[in-house]
């Protein structure tokens, strides 16, 4: 993390959002303005472009937050984390963004390391883990009962997890 707030331009940055929302690439580099309620600290994936099809809200972290804010805005494009030349971030331009820092892993990979944290060093229950990732419920008799989203047990963990990609 130090040496990535060290780095300059938007897929840099992308990738910090990427790390403090645990989210998928594709997520993080089709972010849309329109998407993104900073009053709530909510982030509502739509159903469309997400892996599952159905909308995700990513509760947002103090430091998600204040990186959003630190963005430059660009009237001609609607995301979050626009090209050089427009449009969406190709899906290289995470993936550059390591491998300039000589960090052997793959954004997706990032995914994992989150899920590991959870695992190995907090004690949130494996359910909010999963439904941080966006991960599907497997089995169709837990889905049926589980109907709730655990934002606020979410929104705990991303704080959790921002402090301890702060250290």
């Amino acid at each position: 993390m130090r040496a990535l707030r060290q780095c300059n331009g938007i897929a840099p940055r992308a990738l910090t959002f990427l790390l403090l929302t645990a989210a998928r690439s594709g997520e993080v580099r089709g972010a849309t303005w329109d998407e993104i309620d900073l009053g709530t600290a909510i982030w509502t994936i739509p159903a469309e472009r997400m892996k599952a099809g159905k909308p995700h809200l990513v509760p947002l972290s103090d430091q998600a937050l204040a990186l959003l804010c630190s963005l430059p805005r660009f009237p001609s494009s609607i995301y979050v984390f626009p090209a050089p030349r427009g449009g969406i971030l190709s899906d290289m331009a995470l993936s550059k963004v390591m491998k300039r820092m000589d960090v052997e892993a793959t954004p997706h990979g990032l995914r994992s390391t989150f899920r590991d944290w959870i695992s190995e060093n907090t004690n949130y229950p494996h359910e909010v883990a999963e439904q941080a990732l966006a991960h599907v419920i497997q089995s169709a008799v837990e889905r049926a009962y589980r109907r709730g989203d655990l934002l606020e047990k979410r929104r705990s963990l991303m704080a959790d997890w921002a402090m301890f990609l702060d250290l």
